[in-house]
Protein backbone atom coordinates (compact mmCIF):
# COMPACT_ATOMS: atom_id res chain seq x y z
CA UNK A 1 0.00 0.00 0.00
CA UNK A 2 0.97 3.70 -0.31
CA UNK A 3 0.42 4.99 3.31
CA UNK A 4 3.13 2.21 4.40
CA UNK A 5 5.73 2.07 1.33
CA UNK A 6 6.00 5.60 2.06
CA UNK A 7 6.18 5.44 5.73
CA UNK A 8 8.84 3.25 5.69
CA UNK A 9 10.61 5.36 4.07
CA UNK A 10 9.78 8.27 6.40
CA UNK A 11 10.66 6.33 8.96
CA UNK A 12 13.76 5.22 7.88
CA UNK A 13 14.37 8.90 7.48
CA UNK A 14 13.51 10.03 11.04
CA UNK A 15 15.66 7.47 12.26
CA UNK A 16 18.53 8.84 9.83
CA UNK A 17 18.04 13.04 11.40
CA UNK A 18 17.23 11.75 14.64
CA UNK A 19 20.11 9.11 15.02
CA UNK A 20 22.47 10.21 12.81
CA UNK A 21 22.34 13.97 12.44
CA UNK A 22 21.04 14.45 15.95
CA UNK A 23 18.17 16.51 15.44
CA UNK A 24 16.28 17.54 18.56
CA UNK A 25 12.76 15.41 19.19
CA UNK A 26 10.72 18.37 18.54
CA UNK A 27 12.04 18.48 14.67
CA UNK A 28 11.66 15.07 14.29
CA UNK A 29 7.95 15.56 15.47
CA UNK A 30 7.63 18.60 13.16
CA UNK A 31 8.88 16.45 10.32
CA UNK A 32 6.91 13.16 10.53
CA UNK A 33 3.74 15.61 10.57
CA UNK A 34 4.74 17.60 7.71
CA UNK A 35 6.11 14.16 5.41
CA UNK A 36 1.94 12.40 7.23
CA UNK A 37 0.65 15.33 5.35
CA UNK A 38 2.65 15.12 1.91
CA UNK A 39 1.73 11.15 2.17
CA UNK A 40 -1.68 11.85 2.69
CA UNK A 41 -1.26 14.01 -0.45
CA UNK A 42 -0.17 11.61 -2.43
CA UNK A 43 -2.33 8.75 -1.22
CA UNK A 44 -5.48 11.34 -2.69
CA UNK A 45 -3.21 12.33 -5.95
CA UNK A 46 -3.19 7.94 -6.74
CA UNK A 47 0.50 7.82 -6.62
CA UNK A 48 0.66 4.22 -6.21
CA UNK A 49 4.55 4.29 -4.67
CA UNK A 50 7.53 6.23 -3.55
CA UNK A 51 9.45 5.76 -6.89
CA UNK A 52 6.84 7.37 -9.13
CA UNK A 53 7.00 10.65 -6.92
CA UNK A 54 7.69 13.49 -9.20
CA UNK A 55 8.51 17.17 -9.03
CA UNK A 56 4.58 17.90 -10.55
CA UNK A 57 3.70 16.06 -7.14
CA UNK A 58 5.64 18.66 -5.09
CA UNK A 59 4.30 21.51 -6.48
CA UNK A 60 0.81 20.00 -6.19
CA UNK A 61 1.51 19.64 -2.89
CA UNK A 62 3.04 23.20 -2.31
CA UNK A 63 -0.24 24.80 -4.47
CA UNK A 64 -2.85 22.58 -1.58
CA UNK A 65 -0.65 24.13 1.76
CA UNK A 66 -1.63 27.05 -0.28
CA UNK A 67 -5.14 26.67 -0.48
CA UNK A 68 -5.44 25.04 3.18
CA UNK A 69 -4.33 28.56 4.54
CA UNK A 70 -1.00 28.38 5.81
CA UNK A 71 1.23 31.36 6.31
CA UNK A 72 4.18 31.40 4.30
CA UNK A 73 6.46 30.65 6.84
CA UNK A 74 4.75 27.03 7.97
CA UNK A 75 4.88 26.61 4.02
CA UNK A 76 8.48 27.58 4.05
CA UNK A 77 9.26 25.07 6.86
CA UNK A 78 6.86 22.04 5.03
CA UNK A 79 8.87 23.01 2.32
CA UNK A 80 12.70 22.27 4.04
CA UNK A 81 11.25 19.29 5.30
CA UNK A 82 9.88 17.89 1.98
CA UNK A 83 13.40 18.90 0.07
CA UNK A 84 15.32 17.14 2.99
CA UNK A 85 13.18 14.00 2.71
CA UNK A 86 13.66 13.93 -1.10
CA UNK A 87 16.96 14.44 -1.15
CA UNK A 88 17.29 11.34 1.47
CA UNK A 89 15.44 9.78 -1.37
CA UNK A 90 17.78 10.46 -3.66
CA UNK A 91 20.88 9.29 -2.08
CA UNK A 92 19.07 5.88 -0.93
CA UNK A 93 18.15 5.44 -4.82
CA UNK A 94 14.95 5.34 -3.85
CA UNK A 95 14.56 8.05 -6.32
CA UNK A 96 17.03 8.90 -9.36
CA UNK A 97 17.68 12.45 -8.59
CA UNK A 98 16.71 14.75 -6.01
CA UNK A 99 13.60 16.03 -7.82
CA UNK A 100 12.94 19.12 -5.33
CA UNK A 101 15.63 21.07 -7.05
CA UNK A 102 14.50 24.55 -8.39
CA UNK A 103 11.39 24.15 -5.80
CA UNK A 104 9.86 27.80 -4.55
CA UNK A 105 7.37 27.90 -2.28
CA UNK A 106 3.81 29.37 -4.18
CA UNK A 107 3.04 32.98 -3.97
CA UNK A 108 0.49 34.24 -0.52
CA UNK A 109 -2.97 34.02 -1.32
CA UNK A 110 -5.37 36.99 -0.73
CA UNK A 111 -7.05 37.16 2.74
CA UNK A 112 -9.50 34.37 4.08
CA UNK A 113 -12.44 34.78 5.51
CA UNK A 114 -12.84 34.44 8.91
CA UNK A 115 -14.64 32.76 11.89
CA UNK A 116 -15.79 33.59 14.80
CA UNK A 117 -15.61 31.64 17.95
CA UNK A 118 -18.39 29.46 18.88
CA UNK A 119 -18.31 31.43 22.38
CA UNK A 120 -19.54 34.29 20.52
CA UNK A 121 -22.11 31.98 18.48
CA UNK A 122 -24.03 31.06 21.65
CA UNK A 123 -23.98 34.89 22.49
CA UNK A 124 -25.85 35.49 19.20
CA UNK A 125 -28.38 32.44 20.01
CA UNK A 126 -28.98 34.29 23.16
CA UNK A 127 -29.28 37.53 21.74
CA UNK A 128 -31.27 36.39 19.39
CA UNK A 129 -34.20 34.92 21.80
CA UNK A 130 -34.15 37.56 24.11
CA UNK A 131 -36.76 40.57 23.66
CA UNK A 132 -37.28 40.36 20.35
CA UNK A 133 -40.88 40.52 18.43
CA UNK A 134 -39.79 37.46 15.84
CA UNK A 135 -37.08 35.63 18.42
CA UNK A 136 -38.43 32.01 17.43
CA UNK A 137 -37.37 32.98 13.37
CA UNK A 138 -34.46 34.60 14.21
CA UNK A 139 -33.00 32.04 16.55
CA UNK A 140 -33.88 29.40 13.78
CA UNK A 141 -31.93 31.80 10.98
CA UNK A 142 -29.03 31.28 12.83
CA UNK A 143 -29.39 28.07 13.81
CA UNK A 144 -29.29 26.89 10.26
CA UNK A 145 -26.60 29.47 9.12
CA UNK A 146 -24.38 27.66 11.69
CA UNK A 147 -25.79 24.49 12.71
CA UNK A 148 -26.32 23.46 8.86
CA UNK A 149 -23.85 25.77 7.64
CA UNK A 150 -26.67 26.97 4.58
CA UNK A 151 -25.78 29.86 2.23
CA UNK A 152 -28.41 32.92 2.76
CA UNK A 153 -30.20 31.94 -1.12
CA UNK A 154 -30.26 28.10 0.29
CA UNK A 155 -32.06 29.49 3.50
CA UNK A 156 -34.66 31.77 1.97
CA UNK A 157 -35.57 29.02 -0.77
CA UNK A 158 -36.50 26.32 1.89
CA UNK A 159 -40.33 24.75 1.29
CA UNK A 160 -41.62 22.35 4.10
CA UNK A 161 -41.38 19.25 1.55
CA UNK A 162 -37.76 19.95 1.79
CA UNK A 163 -37.72 19.37 5.57
CA UNK A 164 -37.72 15.74 6.89
CA UNK A 165 -38.01 16.90 10.53
CA UNK A 166 -37.69 13.02 11.88
CA UNK A 167 -34.67 12.33 10.74
CA UNK A 168 -33.04 15.98 11.21
CA UNK A 169 -32.61 16.75 7.01
CA UNK A 170 -33.14 19.54 4.84
CA UNK A 171 -32.94 18.81 1.07
CA UNK A 172 -31.31 22.19 -0.48
CA UNK A 173 -30.56 23.27 -3.93
CA UNK A 174 -27.25 24.91 -4.30
CA UNK A 175 -24.97 26.16 -7.11
CA UNK A 176 -25.37 24.71 -10.02
CA UNK A 177 -28.65 23.78 -9.12
CA UNK A 178 -27.41 21.13 -7.35
CA UNK A 179 -29.14 19.32 -4.61
CA UNK A 180 -27.63 18.16 -1.12
CA UNK A 181 -28.78 17.22 2.06
CA UNK A 182 -27.78 19.62 5.05
CA UNK A 183 -28.78 18.00 8.69
CA UNK A 184 -29.74 20.18 11.69
CA UNK A 185 -29.44 19.30 15.51
CA UNK A 186 -32.28 18.75 18.30
CA UNK A 187 -32.58 22.20 19.04
CA UNK A 188 -33.25 23.17 15.50
CA UNK A 189 -35.45 20.32 15.42
CA UNK A 190 -37.72 21.72 18.41
CA UNK A 191 -37.86 25.00 16.74
CA UNK A 192 -39.03 24.28 13.79
CA UNK A 193 -41.61 21.96 14.60
CA UNK A 194 -42.76 25.08 16.88
CA UNK A 195 -42.14 27.27 14.14
CA UNK A 196 -44.84 25.09 11.97
CA UNK A 197 -47.32 25.18 14.67
CA UNK A 198 -47.50 28.81 14.92
CA UNK A 199 -47.79 29.30 11.06
CA UNK A 200 -50.74 27.04 11.00
CA UNK A 201 -52.23 29.20 14.20
CA UNK A 202 -51.41 32.50 11.78
CA UNK A 203 -53.16 30.50 8.61
CA UNK A 204 -50.03 30.53 6.93
CA UNK A 205 -49.13 27.61 4.43
CA UNK A 206 -47.38 24.53 5.85
CA UNK A 207 -47.56 22.16 2.77
CA UNK A 208 -44.61 20.98 0.88
CA UNK A 209 -45.23 23.90 -1.29
CA UNK A 210 -45.30 26.45 1.24
CA UNK A 211 -41.95 28.31 1.94
CA UNK A 212 -40.43 27.51 5.75
CA UNK A 213 -39.63 31.81 6.27
CA UNK A 214 -42.38 33.33 5.32
CA UNK A 215 -42.32 37.29 4.64
CA UNK A 216 -44.20 39.51 6.58
CA UNK A 217 -46.20 40.99 3.67
CA UNK A 218 -48.67 38.31 2.25
CA UNK A 219 -48.34 39.45 -1.31
CA UNK A 220 -44.44 38.19 -1.32
CA UNK A 221 -43.80 35.03 -2.01
CA UNK A 222 -40.98 34.39 0.73
CA UNK A 223 -37.79 35.99 3.31
CA UNK A 224 -35.72 38.10 1.45
CA UNK A 225 -31.94 37.45 1.45
CA UNK A 226 -31.78 41.25 2.37
CA UNK A 227 -34.03 40.79 5.79
CA UNK A 228 -31.62 37.88 6.87
CA UNK A 229 -28.59 40.03 6.28
CA UNK A 230 -30.06 42.38 8.57
CA UNK A 231 -31.37 40.09 10.84
CA UNK A 232 -27.68 38.67 11.48
CA UNK A 233 -25.63 41.73 11.59
CA UNK A 234 -28.39 43.11 13.98
CA UNK A 235 -28.28 40.32 16.19
CA UNK A 236 -24.59 40.21 16.27
CA UNK A 237 -24.43 44.27 17.30
CA UNK A 238 -26.82 43.40 20.69
CA UNK A 239 -23.95 40.39 21.18
CA UNK A 240 -20.95 42.70 21.36
CA UNK A 241 -20.00 41.51 17.68
CA UNK A 242 -18.94 43.62 14.55
CA UNK A 243 -18.31 42.51 11.25
CA UNK A 244 -20.24 39.22 11.33
CA UNK A 245 -22.49 38.18 7.96
CA UNK A 246 -24.43 35.14 7.10
CA UNK A 247 -20.74 33.77 5.71
CA UNK A 248 -19.43 34.43 8.99
CA UNK A 249 -21.50 31.88 10.52
CA UNK A 250 -21.11 29.30 7.59
CA UNK A 251 -17.52 29.59 7.61
CA UNK A 252 -17.79 28.78 10.93
CA UNK A 253 -19.75 26.21 10.98
CA UNK A 254 -17.23 24.46 8.86
CA UNK A 255 -14.10 25.46 10.63
CA UNK A 256 -15.93 24.09 14.02
CA UNK A 257 -16.49 20.71 12.72
CA UNK A 258 -12.63 20.98 11.15
CA UNK A 259 -11.29 21.45 14.80
CA UNK A 260 -13.04 18.91 16.22
CA UNK A 261 -11.91 16.39 13.28
CA UNK A 262 -14.24 15.78 10.35
CA UNK A 263 -12.69 15.16 7.38
CA UNK A 264 -12.38 17.96 4.68
CA UNK A 265 -14.34 15.82 2.01
CA UNK A 266 -17.00 15.05 4.54
CA UNK A 267 -17.13 19.62 4.99
CA UNK A 268 -16.82 19.59 1.30
CA UNK A 269 -20.66 17.78 0.91
CA UNK A 270 -21.58 19.78 3.58
CA UNK A 271 -21.12 23.08 2.14
CA UNK A 272 -21.85 22.22 -1.59
CA UNK A 273 -18.39 22.52 -2.84
CA UNK A 274 -18.09 21.37 -6.43
CA UNK A 275 -14.18 21.26 -5.94
CA UNK A 276 -11.75 20.42 -2.69
CA UNK A 277 -9.62 23.35 -3.65
CA UNK A 278 -12.64 25.52 -3.17
CA UNK A 279 -12.83 23.81 0.66
CA UNK A 280 -9.28 24.11 0.72
CA UNK A 281 -9.54 27.97 0.01
CA UNK A 282 -12.12 28.25 2.45
CA UNK A 283 -10.85 26.98 5.46
CA UNK A 284 -8.06 27.82 7.14
CA UNK A 285 -6.59 25.05 9.01
CA UNK A 286 -3.46 26.18 11.50
CA UNK A 287 -0.75 23.82 12.21
CA UNK A 288 -1.38 23.25 15.99
CA UNK A 289 -4.88 21.98 14.46
CA UNK A 290 -3.24 20.03 11.80
CA UNK A 291 -0.72 18.75 14.30
CA UNK A 292 -3.39 17.82 16.42
CA UNK A 293 -5.35 15.97 14.34
CA UNK A 294 -2.38 13.69 13.21
CA UNK A 295 -1.15 13.16 16.78
CA UNK A 296 -4.63 12.15 17.90
CA UNK A 297 -5.67 9.92 14.64
CA UNK A 298 -3.01 8.69 12.60
CA UNK A 299 -1.76 5.10 12.91
CA UNK A 300 1.71 5.88 12.42
CA UNK A 301 2.29 9.10 15.13
CA UNK A 302 2.24 7.08 18.20
CA UNK A 303 0.38 9.12 19.59
CA UNK A 304 -2.87 7.45 18.96
CA UNK A 305 -4.05 3.48 19.58
CA UNK A 306 -1.32 1.11 19.21
CA UNK A 307 -1.33 -0.90 16.45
Amino acid sequence: MLIMDIFSHVDEFMLHIGHVMGRSQNTVTNYAVDLAQFADYLAASGVESAHDMSQDCLRGYLRELSGFGFSRSSIARKLSSLRGFVKYLAKSRVLDRDISLGLRSPRASGPLPRAIAYEDVLKMLEAAAKGRKKGLRDSIILELLYGSGLRVNELVSIMWGCVNMDEREIRVTGKGSKERLVYFGRTAQDMLRRWKADAESKGRGTDEDSPVFYPEKVNALRLTERTVDRVVVSIANIAGLHGVTPHTLRHSFATHMLERGAPLRVIQELLGHESLATTQRYLKITTEQMKKSYMETHPRSGGGQKE
